[in-house]
């Protein structure tokens, strides 16, 4: 089928040089046209772009809550590995008292162990609701990674004796001791 152009040069009523003309402003208009055409904006692309985005979001926030469950079940593991390779036997007949949560709890130890936990040598921590006696070193280590696992250590126990001693011993120390002093 012909152009209506061509038509209507065939019929005489148009002459080849305004067909010439005519053709030649519209490929003018149709660039100019193509230069200030903005690029055409596809909705849907546009809305599967985001829910790509939005997807993308969501799996990196799942994957960050998963890190994070595998980060503190880890450092359960690690204290109860703590506790259980390191923990002391309690047979004894001597009552040791602690607080825990305000509420004041007993284990029956040594004698010895008793002096150690009041020195400050061992702490009381917690295990699946059991009490058991670690080396302070290792309540230190286990302080590190969960410190409601430690539930009494006498060496930073803040009502206990030992500092208050301490620092009643050294309110003369300020003063000098004259040498000339005779007993």
């Amino acid at each position: 089928m012909a152009s209506l152009q061509d038509q209507l040069l065939k019929a005489g009523l148009a002459d080849k040089a305004s067909a010439k003309q005519a053709r030649a402003d519209k490929r003018k208009k149709q660039k100019q046209k193509n230069k200030q055409k903005q690029p055409v904006v596809d909705e849907a692309t546009i809305a599967a772009q985001q829910a790509a985005e939005e997807k993308k979001a969501r799996s990196r926030e799942l994957n960050q809550l998963q890190q994070q469950e595998r980060e503190k079940r880890s450092i359960i593991a690690q204290v109860r590995q703590l506790i259980t390779v390191n923990k002391q036997p309690r047979n004894g007949e001597t009552l040791l008292n602690f607080t825990h949560d305000n509420v004041v709890k007993r284990l029956y130890v040594s004698e010895e162990m008793h002096k150690q936990v009041t020195k400050g040598r061992l702490a009381v921590v917690l295990l699946d609701d059991a009490y058991e006696l670690v080396p302070a070193p290792v309540a230190d280590k286990i302080a590190q990674r969960d410190e409601a696992s430690v539930i009494y250590r006498a060496d930073l126990d803040k009502s206990g004796a030992d500092g208050k001693d301490e620092e009643d011993d050294d309110w003369y120390a300020d003063y000098e001791i004259p040498d000339d002093l005779t007993w």
